[in-house]
């Protein structure tokens, strides 16, 4: 007997986070964002429980309009949080998957109404989902990895994928959730690469590591993410300089993902780049280390047959899509056109990407092969809740190798209260340490994460975070 959901209040919290660095991505650099808690309590079987989501709010990312100035993304993300919690007070009890379906449809019709992206509106959905999670795990006295595999959400795989129809999540997911997971890290188009790139204007003296030579020495960094801008010359240019810095400090022990940031309108455009790569003797061997290309089109042409001809990139390496992962169907149509796979992070839904999982994991299982893959991929995330859930879900779907920058472009968890870093430090000591001035850090060690303290929690978050003193936003 699946417990239902019923909704009883939801409160939303807002801090502002400044980085250490510039984060330049794409069209953007970011160097603050919001951070924003969501706590929601449910009835659930009769119990009244509290769940939590966060995240920060990531201007150029959800909505790449370039005449959007970034108050105007940051007030219509807020916009579509609070719009999914509208939608889940008025949503009947119901099991988890068909009280998110409920919430997510009705999303999706105001979207469609307004001309909202997609991606941005469900972001909504997913906020709500994560604190639908996080409660309902607390009530079943389980993790995530054990709601998902033992389908207490009572997800329905056939409804998302019509050929999984019969099937079930614990075909396809781990036994366990990953105990540890490479931190794959990512190398911003202007982050400096070695001391030479130092100058006293960008120079941090925070204890943090800043140049990529310096991550790799303190973390051991063995997994990493590279950037494009769209620009060929300037892209092989950057990847020459990143390569050499990774081969020298890492020799082959390495392997990396290009993330082509949407970037190209044209596929022959990439090709073009992948040519260049090609004909350089030292990039074509860099190369070989290669695991997938990220998102290299436009999210406005890259499910389109007349544009995105992955399939009929000969020689080609893996192709997968990120930005483009909003409506349900978009794997599907992926697939179809030749791409590998999609990605994985919180923020574009987790049941959405568990049913992703097991296509993809049931795809190789029926045509014996490894070639689909799914990532687990960024948003800046950082703790002492984002951080945490996004990783207890990529422990739970089994993806091995996740991109991080959080622990890169923040000073630790020093953008919140003392008191949240010594939680951490308590209750998770395997994931953070603690830095000189008290706070707590991400702590990679041998280029890996210890999940064992957030696999032991619900959702990943194994105490009660104090929201004291954050300003408090009407709902």
């Amino acid at each position: 007997m699946l417990s239902e959901l019923k909704l009883l209040d939801a409160t939303l919290h807002r801090t502002d986070t400044q980085t250490r660095m510039p984060f330049r991505f794409g069209i953007a650099v970011m160097t603050a964002a919001p951070h924003v808690f969501l706590k929601c309590r449910y009835e659930i079987g009769g119990q009244v429980v509290t769940g939590i989501a966060a995240e920060g709010l990531l201007p150029r990312w959800f909505d790449k309009s370039p005449e959007k100035q970034a108050d105007q993304e940051i007030d219509e993300m807020l916009q579509v949080i609070r719009l999914a919690v509208a939608f889940a007070r008025q949503a009947a009890p119901a099991p988890a998957f068909d009280f998110w379906r409920q919430v997510y449809q009705a999303q999706v019709a105001w979207a469609a109404e307004q001309g909202f992206p997609s991606l941005l509106a469900q972001f909504g959905v997913t906020m709500v989902e994560r604190t639908l999670l996080d409660a309902l795990a607390r009530a079943e006295r389980c993790n995530l990895a054990t709601l998902l595999r033992e389908n207490r959400v009572g997800l329905d795989l056939s409804a998302i994928h019509p050929e999984l129809k019969g099937h079930t999540p614990a075909e396809f997911l781990p036994a366990q959730p990953l105990t540890k997971i490479i931190a794959r890290h990512t190398v911003g188009l202007s982050d400096p690469l070695t001391a030479a790139d130092l100058t006293p204007e960008n120079r941090i003296n925070d204890g943090l590591p800043q140049t990529l030579e310096d991550c790799i020495r303190a973390y051991g960094l063995k997994h990493f993410k590279l950037k494009a801008q769209g620009d060929v010359d300037l892209d092989l240019d950057r990847l020459r300089a990143v390569a050499q810095v990774i081969t020298e400090h890492c020799g082959n022990n390495y392997a990396f993902t290009l993330d082509g940031n949407e970037q190209y309108r044209e596929f022959p455009r990439f090709v073009e780049l992948w040519d260049g790569i090609q004909a350089d003797a030292a990039l074509s061997a860099f190369f070989e280390n290669l695991i997938f290309i990220e998102q290299p089109l436009h999210r406005s042409v890259a499910l389109d047959p007349d544009i995105a001809h992955i399939a009929d990139w000969e020689n080609g390496p893996p192709v997968i899509i990120d930005e483009s992962d909003a409506e349900l169907s978009a794997l599907e149509q992926a697939l179809q056109l030749g791409y590998a796979g999609t990605s994985h992070k919180n923020c574009k839904g987790i049941m959405k990407a568990t049913a992703h999982r097991c296509l993809i994991n049931h795809r190789n299982a029926t045509e014996n092969t490894n070639r689909y893959q799914m990532s687990g991929e960024d948003l800046v995330n950082i703790g002492p809740v984002a951080l945490l859930q996004d990783l207890a879900a990529q422990a739970a779907l089994g993806i091995t190798s996740v991109e991080r920058n959080g622990h890169h472009y923040f000073h630790g968890l020093t953008p919140f209260p003392q008191q949240i870093s010594q939680l951490m430090l308590t209750q998770h000591g395997d994931l953070y340490t603690e830095m000189d001035n008290g706070f707590a850090r991400v702590n990679i060690t041998n280029g890996e994460l210890n999940l064992t303290s957030l696999n032991a929690a619900p959702f990943g978050v194994g105490v009660e975070v104090p929201l004291d003193g954050f300003e408090e936003l009407s709902l």
